[in-house]
């Protein structure tokens, strides 16, 4: 019966602003995270709890998601030490990465790329599970129109084709400026 404090208030705005934003990602994050959560938690329910502790910033009530810290994928898979995203004209997103050494559990070429794309100005995303197999080292993607010029946050996480459940963690590659 009595008001909630303001601390309660901030942190039902960022439940809000976290869920409102994961709500977008289920598939990937249902794929993603369920290496790591077992039967103690939904998927869904670890990536909420591990963005409203790391994936905050700002002072209230200026709450936002903090991008580079967005995770969609935790695991065991090896990530590639040195992927990038880059973009060429006619709004093409370049995906580099070196496929790795010799396979073995947690490395394997028949590993397959996800790619999320996030647009902060239109608050819109892109996914694309199961983009291209490790052993490529490269995956093209064209941004879709609407995006005109805009500025997108780029991730990539692998998961296991042979071992049911593997997955990499996410990488952050950064943001990426549209070329028409």
């Amino acid at each position: 019966s009595k008001p909630p404090t303001q601390a309660q208030l901030n942190q039902q705005f960022k439940f809000g602003l976290v869920t409102q934003f994961l709500s977008f990602l289920g598939d990937l994050i249902e794929l993603g995270f369920k290496s790591v959560t077992g039967s103690s938690a939904s998927p869904m329910n670890y990536a909420v709890a591990y963005h409203l502790k790391n994936a905050i910033t700002g002072v209230a009530p200026d709450f936002t998601i903090d991008y580079p810290k967005v995770v969609f994928s935790k695991g065991k898979l090896e990530l590639p030490n040195d992927a990038d995203a880059t973009s060429n004209p006619g709004a093409e997103l370049i995906f580099n990465w070196m496929p790795g050494g010799p396979d073995d559990k947690y490395l394997d070429g028949t590993d397959m790329l996800s790619v999320l794309l996030y647009n902060p100005t239109l608050n819109r995303f892109v996914k694309v599970i199961n983009a291209a197999p490790r052993s490529a080292g490269t995956f093209t993607l064209i941004a879709p129109a609407t995006y005109g010029t805009h500025e997108l946050h780029c991730y990539i996480s692998f998961n296991s084709v042979k071992t049911k459940f593997l997955a990499s963690n996410s990488l952050y590659l950064g943001r990426v400026p549209i070329i028409p």
